[in-house]
């Protein structure tokens, strides 16, 4: 099986800016990406940016959490929210902006940003150490290359 690659177009205010492990996170990252269930992340927020640490996606409309364990969180990848108990994979996701050991052991990796890390620290920059946005960050268009 090929790791499939997802795409996001972020956006500022409206304007633009490892499945083999968990397949199961994996599929359904991929589901939302490209809507194939009739919804997922397209005009969803980053609705919370921490400086030094993440940039955090949540569509309320679609709930949950996702679920697995990591062995080892390092920046630029994708990685789950809080652990909520078996089968409670969900929506949520964040993308680490630094090493966050402290994760270790709470969280999945599934992915990696592979090209535009530039465009998740230009996100970081509207964020905040509360994790308050200055603006409105979404995913403007997002699906499978």
């Amino acid at each position: 099986m090929v790791n499939p690659t997802m795409f996001f177009n972020i956006a500022m205010d409206g304007k633009s800016l490892k499945t083999y492990k968990v397949p199961k996170t994996a599929e359904n990252f991929c589901a939302l990406s490209t809507g194939e269930k009739g919804f997922g992340y397209k005009v969803s927020s980053f609705h919370r940016i921490i400086l030094g640490f993440m940039c955090h996606v949540a569509n309320p409309s679609m709930g949950g959490n996702m679920m697995m364990r990591i062995s080892s969180l390092s920046t630029q990848v994708l990685a789950s929210c809080p652990d909520a108990g078996p089968k409670t994979n969900g929506t949520q996701f964040f993308i680490c902006t630094a090493k966050t050991e402290r994760l270790d052991g709470k969280h999945v990796v599934f992915g990696k940003v592979k090209e535009g890390m530039n465009i998740v620290e230009a996100m970081e920059s509207f964020g905040s150490r509360n994790g308050r946005t200055s603006k409105k960050i979404t995913i403007a268009y997002c699906g499978q290359i």
